[in-house]
Parts: structure tokens; C-alpha cells; sequence
């Protein structure tokens, strides 16, 4: 994991991170194709980034590998979101970096920027078939929060997750 940094996005690199957010999602079978619904508002990076923090994970040739979502209560982004919460969303690791602890990064930055933004939580929801990575989020601490479960489509439920900041 020493050969990856985690960084605000640039402008130039939004199109590569839709890129890699859509890859990632297919490649999980959470979307059906890399255009029309749920997949355009992945590609769509240059929103996110106007309406929330995104983050990426880069090699040291610049690389994107992964990205993160990161977003405030109230704000366009957040989902699961309350006050004294930060909520992180759209976490993706480009499938041919898997493996080498990039979404692990990802998750430790966003915990990080929760807590030098003054956060008493921080908070996601993830799909329930989304196995891999909620035991990535066990294993640093987060727990679930099920009376924020929520249901984004029928037949496919988004279970809360939350990790306490001390």
C-alpha cells in the first residue's frame, strides 16, 4: 500500500474517476451497463466533486486505482447522513488494482477527513450483496446501523454502517 496516495481529485482526472467508478460497479455486477441509470450518476464525477469532496487513490505514476465520495449532511450526496455526521459514498477500486489495499486507503482518508471536518460519526449505506466490503468495514471498526437501512430500488436494500469518532 506504499506505492498509493490518497488525494483530493483534479479536474482533469474526473473522467477517469467516473471511468473507474463505473468499471468497479460493473465489474461487481451492481450495475448493468456503463450508461443509463444508476451508472450515469457514477460517471457523472464532475458533479460530485462541485457538490461534495471526491477523493482518489493514485500510484506513483498518477494513476487513478479507486475513488471515494465524500459528503455532508443536507447536502446532494449524503443519504444516510444527520448532523455531527459525515457520510462517505461511491467507494470504488478499479478491478485490475484490487488487491493491493487500495479501498482500505480510501476508507482510513475518508475516516480521516470526517475527522478534521469535527465529525462524531461517520456514516455509509452499501448494498446489501456488497459482501467484500462490508467486512472491510468491520474490520476497521464500523458497525451497522440498521434503522438507517434503506431501500434505493425495490428488491435491493442499502444497509447503514457507522463508525464512532472518538
Amino acid at each position: 500500500m506504499t506505492d498509493v496516495v490518497v488525494r483530493s481529485a483534479r479536474e482533469d482526472e474526473w473522467s477517469t474517476v467516473g471511468a473507474v467508478t463505473v468499471a468497479a460497479y460493473l465489474a461487481d455486477r451492481h450495475v448493468d451497463s456503463h450508461t443509463g441509470g444508476y451508472a450515469d450518476v457514477l460517471a457523472d464525477a464532475r458533479t460530485r466533486a462541485r457538490q461534495a469532496e471526491l477523493l482518489v487513490a493514485v500510484d506513483e505514476g498518477g494513476s487513478v486505482l479507486g475513488t471515494v465520495t465524500i459528503a455532508q449532511p443536507g447536502s446532494p450526496y449524503a443519504e444516510v447522513g444527520e448532523a455531527g455526521e459525515v457520510e462517505f459514498r461511491m467507494l470504488a477500486v478499479n478491478p485490475p488494482a484490487r488487491g493491493r489495499g487500495v479501498g482500505e486507503a480510501l476508507v482510513r482518508a475518508a475516516i480521516a477527513r470526517a475527522r478534521e471536518l469535527g465529525a462524531r460519526r461517520l456514516v455509509m449505506s452499501s448494498s446489501e450483496r456488497m459482501a467484500a466490503a462490508h467486512r472491510l468495514y468491520r474490520r476497521l471498526g464500523f458497525r451497522r446501523l440498521p434503522e438507517r437501512d434503506w431501500r434505493p430500488v425495490p428488491g435491493v436494500v442499502a444497509q447503514a454502517f457507522s463508525l464512532e469518532l472518538p
